[in-house]
C-alpha cells in the first residue's frame, strides 16, 4: 500500500489540521445517527450512536472507538460511518465516559488503556448483532482496542472478526513526550485541555474531594493532567505507571485476531522511532506506516481534499477478513 499527501498540503501538522477542519468527510448526505444509552457494569452509562442506514440483519457491524475528546461528530467518525454505510454495513460509535455531551455519573472518566471498557462494549455488540463485528479505534481509542486485542489473544476471535487502529499512540510515553513539546504543546495540548479541564471540574462537583482542584487548574500539559486526574481515578499510581501499563505496544505480540495498525511517520503526536516494528507484533498484525498522513489525516484528491482514503483502507482490510 502506498500513500502520498497532496502536493499542496505538505507536513504533518497541515495534514492533521486540514483533514479535521476543511477536507470533505463524505460524499452525499451527512451521516445521521440514533442514540442508545447503555447501562454500564458499574451502574454508570455509555451512549452509543448507531448509523441510520438500512442494512441486512447479518451485515457486518463496524464499531468505531473515537480518540481523545472525540465523538460521533469527529471528522474520522463521520467519514468511517459514510464508507461503512456505502458498503451496506452497520456502524456504531460508542462514546467513552463523558464524551457524548453529558457527564457520566461514576467517579471515573476514560483512559488510553481501558481494555475492560472495550471488552464489555464489544461483547454486548457481539451478543446483539447477527453478523460479524469489526472494530476500529482512532488514536486513543485504537491504543485501547489494541491493548484489548493483546489481552484477549486468540480469544478475541470469538468477539470480532478483525480490528484496526489508526494513528494510535501505541507507546504512550513517547506520545506524551511529543505532544508536550513546542508547537504541539502550544496548539494541540491547549486544545485538549480546553475541554478536558472543565469536564474534570464537573466530575469534582459530582464527587467532592476526588482530586485537587488547585493541582488540576495548574496543569499545563497532558502529563500533569494525567498525574492529577486520569491516573489516580483509574487505578494507576501516577502518569508514568499509567503510560507504561496502558500502552498497547508491549502486548501486540500476543494479538491473535487479524489486526491492522496504521500510523503515519510524520504524525506530530507520535514519534516515528516509537512505532512498532515487525518483530514487536504477532503474525496476525499488519503494520502500515506511510511517510505522510499526519494525525488521523491522510487527505487525498484535488483541493480541498477528502478524508475518505483512510476509511476505504480500513474497510478494505476488514472485507479481506470476513
Amino acid at each position: 500500500m502506498n500513500y502520498s499527501a497532496p502536493w499542496w498540503l505538505p507536513g504533518g501538522n497541515l495534514q492533521t489540521i486540514w483533514a479535521a477542519v476543511v477536507a470533505r468527510r463524505f460524499v452525499g448526505p451527512k451521516p445521521k445517527f440514533r442514540r442508545q444509552r447503555w447501562d454500564a457494569p458499574d451502574n454508570d452509562f455509555v451512549d452509543v450512536d448507531f448509523l441510520e442506514v438500512p442494512v441486512a440483519p447479518d451485515a457486518p457491524l463496524m464499531v468505531v472507538f473515537h480518540g481523545l475528546e472525540g465523538s460521533s461528530a469527529s471528522h474520522y467518525a463521520e467519514a468511517l460511518a459514510a464508507v461503512a454505510g456505502a458498503r451496506g454495513w452497520a456502524c456504531a460509535v460508542p462514546h467513552f465516559r463523558g464524551c457524548s455531551g453529558e457527564i457520566n455519573h461514576a467517579p471515573r472518566a476514560y483512559h488510553s488503556g481501558d481494555f475492560e471498557e472495550i471488552d464489555w462494549i464489544l461483547r454486548r455488540f457481539r451478543a446483539s448483532h447477527a453478523g460479524p463485528v469489526l472494530a476500529v479505534g482512532i488514536s486513543l481509542g485504537g491504543n485501547a482496542l489494541m491493548r484489548w486485542a493483546g489481552e484477549m489473544g486468540a480469544g478475541a476471535r470469538a468477539v470480532v472478526a478483525a480490528v484496526a487502529s489508526v494513528c494510535s499512540p501505541l507507546d504512550l510515553a513517547a506520545g506524551g513526550w511529543a505532544i508536550g513539546r513546542g508547537f504541539n504543546r502550544q496548539v494541540y495540548t491547549r486544545m485538549f485541555l480546553k475541554s478536558m479541564v472543565p469536564k474534570a471540574l464537573l466530575k469534582l462537583d459530582q464527587h467532592p474531594g476526588l482530586f485537587s482542584r488547585e493541582r488540576l487548574l495548574a496543569a499545563r500539559d497532558l502529563y500533569e493532567f494525567d498525574n492529577v486526574f486520569t491516573a489516580p481515578l483509574h487505578g494507576f499510581q501516577n502518569t508514568e505507571d499509567y503510560w507504561a501499563r496502558a500502552s498497547a505496544k508491549p502486548h501486540m505480540n500476543r494479538i491473535g485476531v487479524p489486526a491492522l495498525a496504521l500510523n503515519a511517520r510524520n504524525d506530530p503526536f507520535i514519534p516515528a522511532w516509537s512505532l512498532p516494528l515487525p518483530g514487536d507484533v504477532s503474525a496476525s498484525v499488519t503494520l502500515w506506516q506511510p511517510d505522510e498522513g499526519g494525525h488521523v489525516g491522510f487527505p487525498s484528491g484535488p483541493f480541498p481534499g477528502s478524508v475518505q482514503l483512510m476509511p476505504e483502507v480500513i474497510t478494505g482490510f476488514f472485507s479481506a477478513h470476513l
